[in-house]
């Protein structure tokens, strides 16, 4: 946790996660972050992962150091409760996050007329509007029928939800860049993200589309190896599986010292006319009689004794291991500053990230517990929106506001 953001006053209506991630990188920055959800709790209120009581804790990491207000959303009354406080005065606020539909009561035109500057990012699935959500858009895009082994026709889909978090960190960015261009212009403005441009542009922003358009051809499965760079899993004799990529000229020459392949690799250049040393895609276009020489010397030898080598000459590597196994990784989770113990709603007790960035010159507070669904029911409709006890009360009675 930071305070870069501090003073300032988002509004989250959304689910899942791409915009509660949005939400959530904010208030690591120090942002009051204010989440509404349907009394109740909404879509993702109880999406798996569970604790054993059956408390979501995919909903408790996502919401870390939010404010949580529950309303009746199904009512008029509760409707308008949630577009005052999307449209919440102040400077610094007036800042909405949601992933709700162009249309209908949290529509960009009915919060814009209750303040003209408002800020709204709004995270879709597909750009027409379609309900998309991460996987379906991962279909479409073609990456599951790249992934996998040549050998196996079958359609991949990556465990990462990776549109969704990218779309996540770009809108936390939209929202910022909008908030600077409004201190310099007095301007609001809606902003959509749609998970379908963010993945069409990623690939296209890393030459995987221009390398179709151009006439090269569709990328083929391969495995676990590095498209255009010298990299793959190979087994070491002790039966450990390691990641190992060689793209520099250093990562390069360690490797091949470490492994006692010089020969094997110079009687291939040799043969072919080339020269590895300093060009990544040669290496590549040539891994066909690479690999075999590659294979049989980490064959040859055990973890044990390559890897204190591999760290000593800047090959870069990588184990395969478990998410059991990676929590006890001290470069990882164990011990890592970025993590607090935290107790969360759930009841539960663990290690929970704080931002992930590390400012070296400001000092990180620990990570903040998700709130309990309608913790700050009262508080924020007191503070942000300044309405009166009787009235809250009055609220509560009719059940259009609940609290924790």
């Amino acid at each position: 946790m930071y305070d870069l953001l501090k003073g300032l006053t988002v509004v989250e209506g959304s689910a899942f996660i791409a915009g509660p991630t949005c939400g959530l990188y904010l208030a690591q920055l120090g942002a009051e972050v204010i989440r509404f959800d349907n009394i109740g709790g909404g879509p993702d209120f109880r999406r798996w992962p569970l604790a054993p009581n059956g408390s979501s804790l995919y909903w408790e990491g996502l919401n870390k150091g939010k404010k949580s207000v529950a309303l009746d959303l199904s009512r008029p009354e509760g409707r308008e409760l949630a577009q005052r406080l999307a449209a919440s005065p102040g400077p610094d606020a007036g800042l909405f996050v949601t992933n709700f539909p162009v249309d209908g009561f949290l529509s960009y035109d009915r919060l814009k007329a209750l303040r003209e500057d408002l800020i709204c990012v709004r995270v879709m699935g597909w750009a027409d509007g379609g309900p998309g959500v991460d996987y379906t858009i991962n279909s479409a895009i073609g990456v599951p029928l790249m992934t996998g082994h040549p050998d196996d026709p079958r359609p991949v889909n990556h465990v990462l939800p990776a549109w969704d978090l990218l779309t996540g960190a770009f809108a936390a960015y939209n929202l910022v860049a909008a908030l600077l261009s409004r201190m310099r212009t007095g301007q609001g403005r809606e902003i959509r993200i749609p998970l379908s441009d963010v993945a069409a542009a990623s690939l296209a922003n890393m030459g995987m589309t221009a390398e179709i358009l151009a006439g090269t051809g569709v990328r083929g499965r391969m495995g676990n190896s590095l498209y255009g760079a010298f990299g793959r899993d190979f087994l070491t004799r002790d039966g450990r599986r390691l990641m190992v990529v060689a793209i520099t000229p250093r990562q390069w020459t360690g490797l091949i010292e470490v492994l006692g392949v010089g020969r094997a690799v110079a009687a291939v250049e040799q043969a072919r006319g080339v020269d590895f040393r300093k060009d990544e895609g040669v290496r590549f276009a040539h891994s066909d009689a690479l690999i075999p020489i590659f294979e049989a010397g980490f064959a040859a030898l055990s973890a044990a004794d390559m890897l204190p080598r591999f760290d000593e000459l800047g090959v870069c590597w990588g184990p395969y291991q478990t998410l059991e196994e990676a929590l006890e990784d001290p470069r990882l989770f164990k011990g890592s500053p970025l993590f607090s113990d935290l107790a969360q709603p759930s009841g539960a007790t663990y290690p929970v990230p704080g931002y992930a960035a590390t400012l070296p010159q400001d000092v990180r507070a620990p990570a903040q517990p998700a709130a309990r669904l309608g913790q700050h029911t009262e508080q924020v409709l007191a503070e942000v929106l300044g309405l009166p006890a009787a009235e809250i009360a009055r609220l509560h009675d009719a059940g259009i506001v609940a609290s924790a």
